[in-house]
């Protein structure tokens, strides 16, 4: 689907300087239906407002408990890392949209798109899987508790976030939006297993809310909000896509497209934010 080939709608409608004689716009083909990517402009604008803060607090916060880190944590940092770089490249994106215009400027942007739509995922299911192996298989995740495994971890979703977001930038790559789709139904597969698990394992440990072990009540708490992002940001293109024939082509362009990519990229401000009320 080519829907997937591009993140926001913002750069949906960039087209080439030689290839029209009509002035570039954010609404080539949308100059009557403009809600939806004004909406986007406005998701991006609360990127900016909220999500840069927000990111800088929680990376302020991880690493200045570095050394009463918990095992998950160094996911979080790259999570709010990526998440916080995404949200500085949003003026750029603007700035490109309404007055550049320039094709490398849009290369740059497809690179922050593809981090966002790799990394996000694949760090938050990072994060699940953590959480799993401490609720459901207590004396494995003790013995894994050295924090070289997340490192390593670590490194292997980034080099498979910045390969897929080179990929992405260059450009050329046949049904290389299939990857994305994978991975979205996949993480969200993955999420739905380990929350029921671990809430299946929280119901086991006593009839009584109050007999809950604390570990086991912030696993379930982490995981259940992990399982909130990933249903609010990306169901909603997981579940409208696959039925892009039903729409005609100016409807999907104009208004699926940005409206469900807007819950894609609010995740940058969702996210940092639902750690922050957290913290005790």
């Amino acid at each position: 689907m080519d829907a997937f080939s591009i993140n926001s709608s913002l750069i949906l409608n960039y087209s080439s300087p030689k290839t029209t004689e009509r002035p570039w716009t954010p609404f080539v083909g949308c100059e009557e239906k403009v809600a939806g990517i004004l909406f986007t402009l406005s998701v991006q604008i609360i990127n900016v407002i909220l999500g840069i803060p927000a990111n800088v607090m929680v990376l302020w916060f991880l690493l200045r408990n570095m050394g009463e880190a918990s095992t998950s944590d160094i996911f979080l940092l790259n999570l709010a890392f990526l998440d916080g770089f995404f949200g500085c490249m949003v003026p750029l994106d603007l700035v490109n949209v309404f007055f550049l215009n320039n094709k490398d400027a849009w290369r740059v942007q497809l690179f922050a798109y593809g981090l966002k739509d790799m990394g996000g995922p694949l760090f938050l299911s990072c994060v699940c899987l953590d959480r799993y192996v401490a609720v459901l298989h207590p004396i494995t995740f003790t013995g894994l508790k050295d924090h070289k495994y997340r490192a390593a971890c670590s490194v292997v979703v980034l080099a498979i976030t910045l390969a897929y977001a080179i990929a992405k930038a260059i450009g050329g790559i046949e049904n290389f939006e299939k990857i994305f789709t994978v991975s979205i139904l996949a993480s969200f597969a993955f999420m739905v297993f380990c929350n029921i698990s671990i809430l299946w394992a929280l119901k086991r440990s006593g009839p009584g809310k109050d007999e809950m072990h604390p570990m086991k009540k912030k696993a379930f708490k982490m995981v259940l909000s992990i399982l909130a992002i990933i249903v609010f940001n990306y169901l909603p293109p997981v579940a409208l896509f696959p039925f892009q024939q039903y729409y005609s082509a100016d409807e999907f362009k104009c208004y699926i497209q940005p409206f469900a990519f807007s819950f894609v990229n609010i995740s940058s401000s969702i996210q940092p934010l639902l750690y922050l009320s957290r913290l005790e």
